[in-house]
């Protein structure tokens, strides 16, 4: 995919997924294409809906439908459908501070947690935790406030994870989530904290391998919208993120 179009083979997987779905309004191919487009462009730039360039449409519009398909898990769906054939022979998993813009700002004492918005050494900051396959191709998305634990979502990230190499640092080092995954057959790869007593045996040969999850942040936070969070809402960044998450998946 590109700011100004959608390479042929990348469009015909998406209409594939889109006229499987009964739940949206598609009529003409051309206009649908535009409006993938568009939202690509929103989330290269990480422009403002206004500044939407009106060769694709009305920005109200735009916003509208994209807010509508956020609303019906139509993006994450379809992060899901581009996984073709993923390496699970190791899975790696880790986390990404981005600073959040003050537009994403304004709810009520209390209520920015909800919306994945904290505050962090950074400042005013949101956390995305990733689960990526062996080859760092992304499967999995978590948000939660700058000042979240790493180890906060380890079991979620890991949830359903069999028989295959866990790497993680030791922002992850834990007894009870090892010896979890020992019980599901994984062999954890994650090396020990500093102040541990004894210190943790691990493959460092095979570890080496993980720079492959951080390779993954730093071709998503190409992306202007997930290197800074614009988004208000919780729903509408992990929307944001599932489709740069497909984006990766059909290079």
């Amino acid at each position: 995919m590109t700011t100004e179009y959608i390479n042929k083979v990348a469009w015909n997987k998406v209409l594939i997924f889109l006229k499987s779905l009964k739940n949206i309004y598609f009529i003409k191919e051309n206009k649908c294409k535009r409006f993938m487009e568009a939202i690509y462009w929103m989330v290269r730039t990480g422009a403002q809906w206004r500044e939407l360039p009106p060769k694709y449409g009305n920005w109200n519009s735009v916003f509208r439908r994209f807010n509508e398909w956020s609303k019906k898990g139509i993006w994450a769906a379809l992060h899901a459908f581009c996984i073709e054939d993923p390496d699970l022979e190791s899975i790696m998993i880790d986390s990404s501070i981005v600073r959040a813009h003050a537009c994403a700002s304004g709810y009520k004492k209390g209520q920015q947690a909800e919306q994945g918005l904290g505050r962090s050494r950074g400042g005013f900051t949101s956390k995305i935790h990733i689960k990526v396959d062996a080859l760092g191709n992304p499967l999995q998305f978590i948000n939660t406030p700058g000042q979240a634990s790493d180890m906060t979502q380890a079991e979620p990230l890991t949830h359903g994870v069999k028989d295959c190499n866990v790497m993680a640092d030791r922002g992850y080092d834990s007894d009870s989530f090892r010896s979890n995954l020992n019980k599901k057959s994984c062999n954890p790869i994650i090396p020990g904290r500093k102040n541990r007593i004894k210190a943790i045996e691990y493959d460092k040969d095979l570890y080496k391998e993980r720079h492959l999850v951080e390779c993954c942040f730093s071709k998503m936070k190409q992306f202007r919208r997930i290197f800074s969070r614009f988004d208000k809402t919780k729903r509408n960044f992990l929307s944001f993120l599932s489709f740069v998450g497909a984006c990766l998946w059909l290079r």
